[in-house]
């Protein structure tokens, strides 16, 4: 998260304004996954002794193909958690005009558990339910605990596309410039890139930058370790 200021206009802004959960989840999972997806290929055709076009054709198969697919899911995904949210907002308009004495008491409830009491708590509900759109954003954080921003699906699903696509391209460099030990190059470099990953990642958390990319990294290795042991068991 980064740092903001505290004067009133900023905080006024801020507020009036927020950006909601970002594409930062978006980003890192359509990142590791497309190393990790692209170069359990690449580790498999090798280990199975195939010619590098033919990791190559597959590799960029899975980046475009799979990449393609994990956008569509998580724009799927996002709309459909978007459409809940429209669904649940339609329940509480049709609740507040059909039940407002009961919907007052669940504000009154949602208040109380944030600490307010006695006048304050009256005065609170009653300027809470004077207005409707207030009344409902507050029943759907309180009630529901959906926050006052919509996701955005095309945006999850174009960062994700995008990450995929470049950290999915990664492995199959060595084998589009023809370079020789093309797979141990392209192993360095995906180790390389899930350690980046990992990282990066630390930015917006509060785990040590090593301990978050040695992480990243693990997970990564694991899944190439295994891809490559099984295309070896198909080596002619």
């Amino acid at each position: 998260m980064t740092e903001h200021g505290h004067t009133p206009q900023e905080i006024a802004h801020r507020i009036g304004a927020p950006t909601g959960r970002g594409v930062l989840r978006d980003a890192v999972y359509g990142a590791i996954d497309g190393a990790v997806t692209t170069f359990a290929i690449v580790a498999g055709v090798a280990g199975a002794g195939l010619s590098p076009l033919i990791i190559v054709a597959l590799g960029i198969a899975n980046v475009l193909a799979d990449g393609f697919s994990m956008a569509a899911a998580n724009y799927s995904g996002t709309k459909a958690e978007l459409d809940n949210m429209r669904r649940i907002r339609e329940i509480e308009e049709r609740h507040i005009r059909e039940f407002p004495e009961g919907e007052r008491l669940e504000v009154r409830e949602i208040l109380a558990r944030k600490g307010l009491t006695g006048d304050v708590l009256r005065l609170a509900t009653d300027a809470v339910t004077q207005d409707r759109e207030r009344w409902i954003t507050l029943m759907m954080e309180g009630e529901y605990g959906l926050g006052g921003v919509d996701p955005h699906p095309f945006k999850s699903a174009a960062t994700t596309f995008i990450a995929f696509l470049i950290a999915g391209s990664v492995p199959l460099f060595p084998f589009i410039l023809g370079l020789s030990n093309a797979f141990g190059i392209s192993a360095i470099m995906t180790l390389v890139t899930f350690f980046a990953i990992g990282a990066l990642k630390s930015i917006w958390s509060l785990s040590p930058w090593l301990r978050s990319a040695l992480e990243t990294l693990l997970i990564g290795g694991l899944a190439a370790v295994i891809a490559f042991y099984v295309g070896t068991l198909f080596h002619a």
